[in-house]
């Protein structure tokens, strides 16, 4: 089973505080097949730690998003495929297990009314009520500060309302942050902001994130760790300085097709 290499301790040391490999989720054989009986990811397992950054790599129609949208039950995984802290996640309800595993898509689609009024969502579903300073800090997560506040979501740039969308998400304290291409809508500023918030967050709280992105050059900048996905198949797990020694065949081709 793929996991991290031995470079890799001191930081889990530093997230664990124990030294000992603690796998934040934990994907056993993950198989989908599509309504037509084609194999859509064949057999995936992998270890995520807790506290690091994974990125998800790979052709169009690899399974990518199809792995991403299993981790928090978006399509229901078969049961003892994917576990969080060792729990198999069809076991828990699935509204508790998404605040707990949050996710930011492609596009940000917000509600209607204010930027605090979206923020809001997730922990008044919960009977929580943010005040506008804890909104205010959320924002500031996302790289937004509180002027943004009463603005209308409708007013928004795409890049604002997708720093909206995350700090939405975090409003709901999650453990793990899924992001399915979150910047590919997005200028090179937007990008940037995006990105820098994301590794300050990572940082700062030690939470675990798994982005699937087309970027090399994105997961370069900013994952612990790289999956190259082919085909259903984890080929490869590396460094991100190491993708240029991918081995598999297809993994290679795309890497300098795409480089």
């Amino acid at each position: 089973m793929p996991s991290l290499k031995d470079e890799w301790k001191e930081h889990l040391l530093e997230v664990d505080g124990d030294g000992h490999d603690h796998p934040k989720m934990e994907v056993r054989n993950l198989r989908r097949v599509s309504d037509a009986g084609v194999p859509i990811l064949k057999g995936i397992s992998l270890e995520i730690p807790k506290g690091v950054i994974v990125g998800v790599i790979g052709p169009s129609g690899s399974g990518k998003s199809t792995l991403l949208r299993a981790l928090n039950r978006l399509w229901e995984p078969p049961s003892s495929s994917v576990f969080l802290d060792s729990q198999d996640i069809t076991h828990l309800d699935v509204l508790s297990l998404r605040r707990k595993v949050g996710m930011l898509f492609q596009l940000p689609a917000l509600f209607e009314g204010t930027v605090a009024d979206n923020v809001r969502y997730g922990p008044h579903l919960a009977g929580k009520k943010l005040t506008d300073d804890e909104v205010s800090k959320l924002l500031m997560l996302a790289d937004l500060d509180g002027s943004f506040l009463h603005k209308s979501a409708s007013e928004l740039s795409v890049g604002q309302a997708q720093r909206v969308a995350l700090a939405r998400t975090l409003a709901n304290s999650p453990e793990v942050l899924l992001l399915d291409e979150p910047t590919s809508a997005l200028d090179p500023i937007s990008t940037e902001n995006i990105e820098a918030a994301l590794v300050k967050l990572n940082k700062n709280s030690g939470m675990t994130m798994i982005m699937v992105s087309h970027s090399i050059k994105q997961i370069q900048r900013i994952a612990h760790m790289v999956c190259l996905l082919v085909d259903g198949e984890i080929v490869e797990v590396l460094e991100p300085q190491q993708l240029s020694q991918a081995n598999h065949p297809m993994a290679r081709r795309f890497l300098e097709l795409t480089n």
